[in-house]
Protein backbone atom coordinates (compact mmCIF):
# COMPACT_ATOMS: atom_id res chain seq x y z
CA UNK A 1 0.00 0.00 0.00
CA UNK A 2 0.95 3.58 -0.72
CA UNK A 3 2.32 5.71 2.30
CA UNK A 4 -0.67 7.83 2.09
CA UNK A 5 -3.11 4.48 2.85
CA UNK A 6 -1.13 3.34 5.91
CA UNK A 7 -1.57 6.62 7.30
CA UNK A 8 -5.30 7.02 6.24
CA UNK A 9 -5.80 4.20 8.44
CA UNK A 10 -3.50 4.89 11.43
CA UNK A 11 -5.24 8.15 11.84
CA UNK A 12 -8.46 6.39 10.98
CA UNK A 13 -7.52 3.66 13.86
CA UNK A 14 -7.29 6.80 16.43
CA UNK A 15 -11.04 7.73 16.00
CA UNK A 16 -14.10 7.14 17.11
CA UNK A 17 -17.20 6.54 14.51
CA UNK A 18 -20.31 5.11 13.44
CA UNK A 19 -19.61 2.75 10.92
CA UNK A 20 -22.83 3.44 9.38
CA UNK A 21 -22.50 7.63 8.72
CA UNK A 22 -18.94 6.47 7.75
CA UNK A 23 -20.12 3.48 5.33
CA UNK A 24 -22.59 6.76 4.13
CA UNK A 25 -19.50 9.05 3.48
CA UNK A 26 -18.27 6.25 1.53
CA UNK A 27 -21.45 5.78 -0.38
CA UNK A 28 -21.00 9.37 -1.99
CA UNK A 29 -17.52 8.67 -2.34
CA UNK A 30 -17.67 5.28 -4.34
CA UNK A 31 -20.41 6.79 -6.23
CA UNK A 32 -18.62 9.39 -7.76
CA UNK A 33 -15.97 7.27 -8.99
CA UNK A 34 -18.33 4.46 -9.90
CA UNK A 35 -21.27 6.39 -11.73
CA UNK A 36 -23.23 4.60 -9.74
CA UNK A 37 -26.40 5.49 -7.13
CA UNK A 38 -24.19 3.95 -4.07
CA UNK A 39 -21.69 2.32 -2.97
CA UNK A 40 -20.25 -0.17 0.01
CA UNK A 41 -16.62 -0.45 1.76
CA UNK A 42 -16.71 -4.52 1.91
CA UNK A 43 -14.37 -6.97 3.22
CA UNK A 44 -12.96 -8.27 -0.32
CA UNK A 45 -14.83 -8.89 -3.24
CA UNK A 46 -16.22 -12.51 -2.34
CA UNK A 47 -17.53 -10.36 0.48
CA UNK A 48 -19.26 -8.01 -1.80
CA UNK A 49 -20.61 -10.74 -3.98
CA UNK A 50 -22.39 -12.71 -0.85
CA UNK A 51 -23.89 -9.21 0.43
CA UNK A 52 -25.28 -8.82 -3.65
CA UNK A 53 -27.06 -12.08 -3.78
CA UNK A 54 -28.10 -11.09 -0.24
CA UNK A 55 -29.69 -7.98 -0.81
CA UNK A 56 -31.19 -9.32 -4.26
CA UNK A 57 -32.92 -12.04 -1.81
CA UNK A 58 -34.13 -10.13 0.83
CA UNK A 59 -34.40 -6.32 -0.44
CA UNK A 60 -36.11 -4.65 2.24
CA UNK A 61 -37.53 -7.65 3.73
CA UNK A 62 -36.53 -7.92 7.87
CA UNK A 63 -37.89 -11.30 7.69
CA UNK A 64 -35.87 -12.67 5.10
CA UNK A 65 -32.74 -10.76 6.20
CA UNK A 66 -33.05 -12.90 9.67
CA UNK A 67 -33.65 -16.27 8.30
CA UNK A 68 -30.62 -16.07 5.61
CA UNK A 69 -29.29 -18.26 4.55
CA UNK A 70 -31.96 -20.05 5.39
CA UNK A 71 -34.14 -19.17 2.12
CA UNK A 72 -35.97 -22.71 1.16
CA UNK A 73 -39.12 -20.90 1.79
CA UNK A 74 -38.46 -17.64 -0.46
CA UNK A 75 -37.36 -16.81 -4.23
CA UNK A 76 -33.43 -17.57 -3.87
CA UNK A 77 -32.57 -18.42 -7.53
CA UNK A 78 -29.65 -16.83 -8.90
CA UNK A 79 -29.17 -17.22 -12.72
CA UNK A 80 -25.17 -17.99 -13.72
CA UNK A 81 -23.58 -18.83 -17.62
CA UNK A 82 -22.47 -22.14 -17.26
CA UNK A 83 -18.34 -20.83 -18.10
CA UNK A 84 -19.11 -18.15 -15.22
CA UNK A 85 -19.42 -21.30 -12.72
CA UNK A 86 -15.91 -21.03 -10.96
CA UNK A 87 -14.50 -21.46 -7.48
CA UNK A 88 -15.46 -17.41 -6.72
CA UNK A 89 -19.46 -18.74 -7.38
CA UNK A 90 -19.38 -19.81 -4.28
CA UNK A 91 -19.16 -17.12 -2.41
CA UNK A 92 -22.73 -16.24 -4.36
CA UNK A 93 -24.00 -19.16 -2.60
CA UNK A 94 -22.82 -18.84 1.01
CA UNK A 95 -26.03 -16.08 1.01
CA UNK A 96 -27.92 -19.09 0.91
CA UNK A 97 -28.82 -18.62 -3.01
CA UNK A 98 -29.59 -21.39 -5.27
CA UNK A 99 -27.03 -21.45 -8.46
CA UNK A 100 -28.53 -22.30 -11.45
CA UNK A 101 -26.97 -22.91 -14.61
CA UNK A 102 -28.25 -21.15 -18.18
CA UNK A 103 -26.63 -21.08 -21.72
CA UNK A 104 -24.57 -23.59 -23.47
CA UNK A 105 -21.37 -20.96 -24.48
CA UNK A 106 -19.66 -22.90 -26.70
CA UNK A 107 -17.42 -20.41 -27.65
CA UNK A 108 -16.51 -19.87 -24.10
CA UNK A 109 -15.09 -23.67 -23.93
CA UNK A 110 -14.02 -23.49 -27.34
CA UNK A 111 -16.64 -25.68 -28.85
CA UNK A 112 -18.15 -23.47 -30.72
CA UNK A 113 -19.13 -20.23 -32.54
CA UNK A 114 -21.78 -18.93 -30.11
CA UNK A 115 -22.26 -17.77 -26.64
CA UNK A 116 -24.57 -16.62 -24.46
CA UNK A 117 -28.25 -15.90 -26.19
CA UNK A 118 -31.23 -13.91 -24.52
CA UNK A 119 -33.27 -17.07 -25.03
CA UNK A 120 -31.52 -18.70 -23.26
CA UNK A 121 -31.40 -15.90 -19.84
CA UNK A 122 -35.00 -15.87 -20.95
CA UNK A 123 -36.10 -19.17 -20.59
CA UNK A 124 -34.70 -19.85 -16.93
CA UNK A 125 -36.71 -16.88 -15.96
CA UNK A 126 -39.03 -17.68 -13.04
CA UNK A 127 -41.03 -16.18 -10.04
CA UNK A 128 -37.81 -17.49 -7.85
CA UNK A 129 -35.12 -15.55 -9.71
CA UNK A 130 -33.92 -13.17 -7.84
CA UNK A 131 -30.80 -12.01 -10.07
CA UNK A 132 -28.63 -13.18 -12.47
CA UNK A 133 -24.74 -13.53 -12.07
CA UNK A 134 -22.27 -12.62 -14.69
CA UNK A 135 -18.67 -12.43 -14.15
CA UNK A 136 -16.77 -9.87 -16.34
CA UNK A 137 -13.74 -10.56 -18.20
CA UNK A 138 -11.94 -9.94 -21.51
CA UNK A 139 -13.66 -13.01 -23.00
CA UNK A 140 -17.46 -12.49 -21.87
CA UNK A 141 -17.65 -9.38 -22.05
CA UNK A 142 -19.28 -9.96 -25.35
CA UNK A 143 -22.23 -11.38 -23.98
CA UNK A 144 -22.36 -8.39 -21.08
CA UNK A 145 -25.13 -5.93 -23.25
CA UNK A 146 -27.23 -9.16 -24.15
CA UNK A 147 -27.32 -10.11 -20.45
CA UNK A 148 -28.03 -6.97 -18.91
CA UNK A 149 -30.48 -6.07 -21.86
CA UNK A 150 -32.84 -9.26 -20.75
CA UNK A 151 -32.29 -8.46 -16.76
CA UNK A 152 -33.38 -5.05 -17.33
CA UNK A 153 -36.56 -6.17 -19.55
CA UNK A 154 -37.52 -8.42 -16.67
CA UNK A 155 -36.45 -6.33 -13.87
CA UNK A 156 -34.27 -8.68 -12.96
CA UNK A 157 -31.03 -7.19 -10.67
CA UNK A 158 -27.25 -8.15 -12.58
CA UNK A 159 -24.40 -8.71 -10.12
CA UNK A 160 -21.16 -8.56 -11.77
CA UNK A 161 -18.07 -10.03 -10.56
CA UNK A 162 -15.34 -7.32 -11.50
CA UNK A 163 -13.14 -8.14 -8.83
CA UNK A 164 -9.82 -8.26 -11.32
CA UNK A 165 -10.86 -5.80 -13.54
CA UNK A 166 -8.73 -3.19 -12.81
CA UNK A 167 -7.12 -1.11 -14.71
CA UNK A 168 -8.23 0.28 -16.78
CA UNK A 169 -9.46 3.16 -14.03
CA UNK A 170 -12.05 3.52 -17.27
CA UNK A 171 -14.05 -0.04 -15.81
CA UNK A 172 -14.66 1.46 -12.14
CA UNK A 173 -17.90 3.32 -14.64
CA UNK A 174 -18.07 0.58 -17.56
CA UNK A 175 -20.15 -2.37 -16.12
CA UNK A 176 -23.01 0.29 -14.28
CA UNK A 177 -22.74 2.69 -17.65
CA UNK A 178 -23.64 -1.19 -19.87
CA UNK A 179 -26.68 -1.82 -17.26
CA UNK A 180 -24.79 -3.40 -13.93
CA UNK A 181 -27.11 -3.28 -10.83
CA UNK A 182 -24.72 -4.47 -8.64
CA UNK A 183 -20.62 -4.45 -9.52
CA UNK A 184 -17.83 -5.97 -6.91
CA UNK A 185 -14.44 -5.00 -7.13
CA UNK A 186 -11.48 -6.13 -4.65
CA UNK A 187 -10.10 -3.03 -2.91
CA UNK A 188 -6.55 -4.38 -3.18
CA UNK A 189 -4.09 -5.71 -6.06
CA UNK A 190 -4.67 -2.80 -8.64
CA UNK A 191 -6.86 0.06 -6.83
CA UNK A 192 -3.90 -0.28 -3.80
CA UNK A 193 -6.01 -0.13 -0.80
CA UNK A 194 -6.11 -3.02 2.00
CA UNK A 195 -5.60 -6.10 0.76
CA UNK A 196 -9.04 -7.25 3.42
CA UNK A 197 -11.04 -4.74 1.54
CA UNK A 198 -13.70 -4.33 -1.72
CA UNK A 199 -16.30 -2.24 -3.14
CA UNK A 200 -19.64 -2.73 -3.75
CA UNK A 201 -21.29 -0.19 -6.35
CA UNK A 202 -24.94 0.14 -7.75
CA UNK A 203 -28.29 0.40 -7.36
CA UNK A 204 -29.03 2.36 -4.14
CA UNK A 205 -31.57 0.19 -3.13
CA UNK A 206 -30.20 -2.87 -3.23
CA UNK A 207 -26.43 -1.64 -2.43
CA UNK A 208 -28.80 -0.43 1.09
CA UNK A 209 -29.81 -3.68 1.95
CA UNK A 210 -26.43 -5.04 1.77
CA UNK A 211 -25.63 -2.32 3.78
CA UNK A 212 -27.92 -2.96 6.50
CA UNK A 213 -26.96 -6.95 6.50
CA UNK A 214 -23.59 -5.78 7.51
CA UNK A 215 -24.39 -3.28 10.11
CA UNK A 216 -23.91 -4.20 14.08
CA UNK A 217 -27.35 -4.07 14.82
CA UNK A 218 -27.70 -4.59 18.75
CA UNK A 219 -29.69 -1.72 18.89
CA UNK A 220 -32.50 -0.59 20.32
CA UNK A 221 -35.23 -0.49 17.67
CA UNK A 222 -36.19 2.99 19.76
CA UNK A 223 -33.10 4.68 19.56
CA UNK A 224 -31.58 3.28 15.98
CA UNK A 225 -31.18 5.91 13.57
CA UNK A 226 -30.22 4.36 10.39
CA UNK A 227 -27.81 4.87 7.50
CA UNK A 228 -28.99 8.07 5.20
CA UNK A 229 -29.20 5.59 2.32
CA UNK A 230 -31.45 3.28 4.31
CA UNK A 231 -35.26 4.09 4.32
CA UNK A 232 -36.93 3.56 7.75
CA UNK A 233 -40.04 3.65 5.88
CA UNK A 234 -39.27 0.44 3.99
CA UNK A 235 -38.75 -1.57 6.81
CA UNK A 236 -41.79 -2.95 8.76
CA UNK A 237 -38.91 -3.56 11.93
CA UNK A 238 -35.50 -3.42 13.01
CA UNK A 239 -33.64 -6.40 11.61
CA UNK A 240 -31.08 -8.53 13.70
CA UNK A 241 -27.62 -9.03 12.95
CA UNK A 242 -27.38 -10.11 8.90
CA UNK A 243 -25.70 -12.70 6.77
CA UNK A 244 -22.54 -9.94 6.27
CA UNK A 245 -22.34 -9.45 9.64
CA UNK A 246 -18.85 -11.43 9.54
CA UNK A 247 -17.87 -9.09 6.79
CA UNK A 248 -18.69 -5.50 8.77
CA UNK A 249 -15.53 -3.33 7.67
CA UNK A 250 -13.75 -1.62 9.96
CA UNK A 251 -12.75 2.06 9.85
CA UNK A 252 -9.37 1.63 8.74
CA UNK A 253 -10.75 -0.13 6.05
CA UNK A 254 -13.55 2.25 4.97
CA UNK A 255 -10.60 5.49 5.06
CA UNK A 256 -8.06 3.07 3.89
CA UNK A 257 -9.70 1.79 0.49
CA UNK A 258 -11.52 5.70 -0.24
CA UNK A 259 -7.69 6.71 0.22
CA UNK A 260 -6.61 4.64 -2.52
CA UNK A 261 -9.29 4.68 -4.61
CA UNK A 262 -8.97 8.33 -4.59
CA UNK A 263 -5.24 8.04 -6.09
CA UNK A 264 -6.28 5.37 -8.28
CA UNK A 265 -8.94 7.48 -10.22
CA UNK A 266 -6.01 10.62 -10.36
CA UNK A 267 -3.67 8.17 -11.90
CA UNK A 268 -2.27 8.31 -15.50
CA UNK A 269 -2.66 4.21 -16.48
CA UNK A 270 -0.41 4.79 -19.40
CA UNK A 271 2.46 5.90 -16.85
CA UNK A 272 1.94 3.33 -14.22
CA UNK A 273 1.90 0.56 -16.54
CA UNK A 274 4.93 2.09 -18.16
CA UNK A 275 7.07 2.16 -14.90
CA UNK A 276 5.70 -1.36 -14.09
CA UNK A 277 7.22 -2.19 -17.59
CA UNK A 278 10.87 -1.25 -17.04
CA UNK A 279 10.84 -3.01 -13.82
CA UNK A 280 9.66 -5.89 -15.58
CA UNK A 281 12.20 -5.13 -18.12
CA UNK A 282 15.04 -4.94 -15.04
CA UNK A 283 14.10 -8.44 -13.91
CA UNK A 284 14.48 -10.09 -17.27
CA UNK A 285 17.59 -8.81 -17.73
CA UNK A 286 18.62 -9.97 -14.33
CA UNK A 287 17.62 -13.42 -15.51
CA UNK A 288 18.93 -13.19 -19.01
CA UNK A 289 19.61 -16.77 -20.62
CA UNK A 290 16.22 -17.81 -18.82
CA UNK A 291 13.39 -17.92 -21.53
CA UNK A 292 11.37 -14.98 -20.21
CA UNK A 293 8.76 -13.16 -22.36
CA UNK A 294 7.80 -9.03 -21.39
CA UNK A 295 3.58 -9.05 -22.39
CA UNK A 296 2.38 -5.68 -22.53
CA UNK A 297 -0.55 -3.69 -20.98
CA UNK A 298 -1.77 -3.14 -24.51
CA UNK A 299 -2.21 -7.22 -24.78
CA UNK A 300 -3.49 -8.17 -21.04
CA UNK A 301 -5.46 -5.43 -20.75
CA UNK A 302 -4.87 -4.74 -17.92
CA UNK A 303 -1.22 -4.32 -16.40
CA UNK A 304 2.19 -5.64 -18.26
CA UNK A 305 3.53 -9.14 -17.23
CA UNK A 306 6.20 -11.62 -17.50
CA UNK A 307 5.92 -14.95 -19.06
CA UNK A 308 8.57 -17.38 -17.59
CA UNK A 309 8.74 -21.17 -19.58
CA UNK A 310 9.44 -23.70 -17.67
CA UNK A 311 9.96 -27.38 -18.28
CA UNK A 312 7.46 -28.47 -15.38
CA UNK A 313 5.65 -24.84 -14.17
CA UNK A 314 3.87 -26.70 -11.21
CA UNK A 315 7.40 -28.41 -9.77
CA UNK A 316 9.19 -24.96 -10.11
CA UNK A 317 6.13 -23.11 -8.56
CA UNK A 318 6.19 -25.67 -5.45
CA UNK A 319 9.95 -24.92 -5.14
CA UNK A 320 10.23 -21.18 -5.76
CA UNK A 321 6.95 -21.24 -2.96
CA UNK A 322 9.53 -23.62 -0.45
CA UNK A 323 12.43 -20.99 -1.13
CA UNK A 324 13.82 -18.59 0.87
CA UNK A 325 12.49 -15.64 0.56
CA UNK A 326 9.35 -17.99 -1.15
CA UNK A 327 8.25 -16.40 -4.34
CA UNK A 328 4.46 -16.55 -5.64
CA UNK A 329 4.24 -16.78 -9.12
CA UNK A 330 0.87 -16.85 -11.02
CA UNK A 331 0.49 -20.71 -12.32
CA UNK A 332 -2.69 -19.57 -14.78
CA UNK A 333 -0.76 -20.58 -17.86
CA UNK A 334 0.85 -23.55 -16.30
CA UNK A 335 -0.72 -25.93 -18.30
CA UNK A 336 1.46 -24.46 -21.18
CA UNK A 337 4.77 -24.61 -19.15
CA UNK A 338 4.41 -20.75 -18.28
CA UNK A 339 4.68 -19.27 -14.60
CA UNK A 340 3.78 -15.37 -14.70
CA UNK A 341 5.10 -12.69 -12.62
CA UNK A 342 2.68 -9.93 -12.29
CA UNK A 343 4.12 -6.88 -10.57
CA UNK A 344 1.23 -4.82 -8.92
CA UNK A 345 1.44 -5.81 -5.30
CA UNK A 346 5.43 -5.90 -5.41
CA UNK A 347 7.39 -2.50 -3.83
CA UNK A 348 10.15 -1.52 -6.29
CA UNK A 349 12.95 -2.74 -3.68
CA UNK A 350 11.72 -6.45 -4.25
CA UNK A 351 12.62 -7.05 -7.21
CA UNK A 352 16.42 -7.66 -7.16
CA UNK A 353 15.67 -10.29 -4.46
CA UNK A 354 12.63 -11.87 -6.52
CA UNK A 355 14.74 -12.26 -9.75
CA UNK A 356 17.90 -13.67 -7.36
CA UNK A 357 15.49 -15.98 -6.08
CA UNK A 358 13.80 -16.93 -9.66
CA UNK A 359 17.48 -17.73 -11.21
CA UNK A 360 18.26 -19.62 -8.29
CA UNK A 361 15.39 -22.16 -8.48
CA UNK A 362 15.74 -22.28 -12.17
CA UNK A 363 18.87 -23.43 -12.17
Amino acid sequence: MAPEVVAAMAAASRASVDIGELQDAASRRIAEATGAEAGLVTTGAAAALTLAAAASIARWDVAKMAALPHADTFPRDILIPRTHRTGYAHALAASGARLIDVGHNDRGTGAGVRGLEAWEIETALSPSVVAVAFSVNATSIVDFATTAAVCRANGVPLIVDAAAQLPPKENLKRFIAMGADLVAFSGGKALGGPQASGILAGRRDLVASALLQQLDMDVAPETWTPPRMIDRANLRGVPHHGIGRGFKAGKEEIVGLLTALDRFVIADDGKTNAALEARLKSIASALDGLDVKLVPASVTGRTPVLEIAVADALAMSARLQRGDPPVHLSERHSARGVLTLDPQVLLPEHDAPLAAAIREALQ
